[in-house]
């Protein structure tokens, strides 16, 4: 690679970084191109499954990462009123795919991987646009501030409403609307003791979470039309909605300010992409295949892509302007199959827990409740070949501190 091998990433979310932090640490000169007025990510906290944090060791920072995690008793699923119905064990997730789920805030991810950039790397309140997505044999193009800046490599990490995406396929229909809104709270509720767990009731989910800090995160989905909002505040949207649901939901729910509560609708890609790349240009993250939440695999597909795209063994280079479309072609083949199939899965549970209908909603508890006795290796299943993924990257290489 040609030491003046340069990349812009358009779109400073935790895909983006990642990208920027793992092309940085093989040697290309990255700028990071964020509209927004600062890196305050949009949403309270994620969860980071064995997968993404065995990408981020290659940046080096799983570990730091790993040492953050809280959720480490066991939890499951119940009934709004209370009810178990299967229980979870952390010991039996670590063992079946060699570590286990950390949840933290989502601005100590983000904080942590600006670090890993050299000063200026970033540039906020940069809206950028895609020029030309270069060839073979000329540079990629981003309009930003009003100029032109070229590149060897454009990562368009710029979410689901790309504008990236859309300068490459045009006619590629978008994100549609997944037919659920989601509530995020991210919050101190003293005094207050709980099992990690979710809820899943007709047409609507709960889950509580204890951070390591101590603050508890809470999650909330229903089944609404687009655009729906409260006609008060969000938080008393939650009181009506799940109040009179299992302790310690009415308790979070009552610690709440309505600005503590964050609402969004949900948006995916339900036709897949041709591609994840077009001439110098990759996409990753909710640019190239927004899913669902339903998996918690969103960012976790993004940190995956990111790592993919600039891994030790890929050979993304500028030199001769010969071999990027190669690569990026190699970087759609290992990406596009992988985050089809994730997103297709992730459809499919929203459709059983978001299920509206008594009768489905009564079969589905059941079936849930039978199959708890058996153990939560079944459950555990349905994250086989996703929580056990490996970055394509050599093990003794990580040993010797070449992450």
């Amino acid at each position: 690679m040609a030491q003046s091998a340069r990349a812009i990433v358009i779109g400073g979310g935790i895909g983006g970084l990642t990208a920027a932090a793992a092309l940085h640490r093989r040697g290309w000169e990255v700028t990071v191109l964020e509209r927004a007025r600062s890196l305050e990510p949009v949403g309270a906290a994620i969860s980071l499954a064995p997968n993404a944090l065995r990408a981020l060791d290659v940046i080096g920072i799983g570990d730091e990462i790993r040492d953050l995690a809280a959720w480490q008793g066991d939890g499951g699923l119940r009934t709004p009123g209370g009810r178990w119905l299967s229980r979870s064990s952390a010991e039996a997730a670590a063992a079946r795919f060699g570590g286990s789920l950390v949840l933290l805030p989502r601005t100590t991810l983000v904080g942590r991987l600006a670090a890993l950039l050299p000063p200026g790397a970033v540039r906020t309140a940069a809206a950028a646009t895609l020029a030309d997505p270069g060839d073979r044999a000329r540079p990629a193009r981003v309009a930003v501030a009003g100029e032109e800046l070229e590149a060897d490599l454009v990562v368009g990490a710029d979410g689901i409403n790309s504008r990236v995406r859309s300068a490459l396929f045009p006619d590629h229909p978008g994100p549609v609307y997944a037919g659920f809104t989601t509530w995020r709270v991210l919050i101190p509720v003293p005094g207050v003791e709980f099992a990690s767990h979710e809820t899943w009731g007709r047409g609507r989910i709960w889950g509580t979470h204890q951070l390591k800090d101590g603050r508890v995160y809470a999650y909330a989905a229903a089944m609404t039309p687009a655009g729906e909002r409260a006609p008060d505040d969000e938080q008393a949207e939650l009181l009506r909605r799940f109040g009179d649901w299992h302790a310690p939901i009415p308790a979070v729910i009552a610690a709440a300010r309505p600005e503590d509560v964050l609402r969004h609708d949900v948006h995916h890609l339900a036709q897949p992409l041709p591609a994840h790349h077009l001439g110098r240009v990759a996409l990753l993250g909710d640019a190239a295949h927004a899913m669902p939440p339903t998996l918690g695999q969103g960012g976790n597909q993004a940190v995956e892509d990111a790592i993919v795209l600039a891994v030790p063994h890929s050979r993304l280079r500028s030199s001769g302007g010969t071999s990027i479309a190669d690569d990026l072609a190699a970087y759609t083949a290992a990406r596009l199959p992988r985050t089809t199939a994730i997103a297709r899965q992730a459809v499919k549970v929203a459709r059983l827990n978001m299920a509206g209908s008594r009768a489905v909603v009564a079969v589905r508890d059941t079936a849930i409740a039978a199959l708890s006795k058996a153990g939560p290796a079944l459950f555990l299943r349905g994250f086989d070949g996703i929580a056990d993924w490996r970055p394509p990257y050599a093990s003794e290489e990580v040993h010797a501190g070449k992450r």
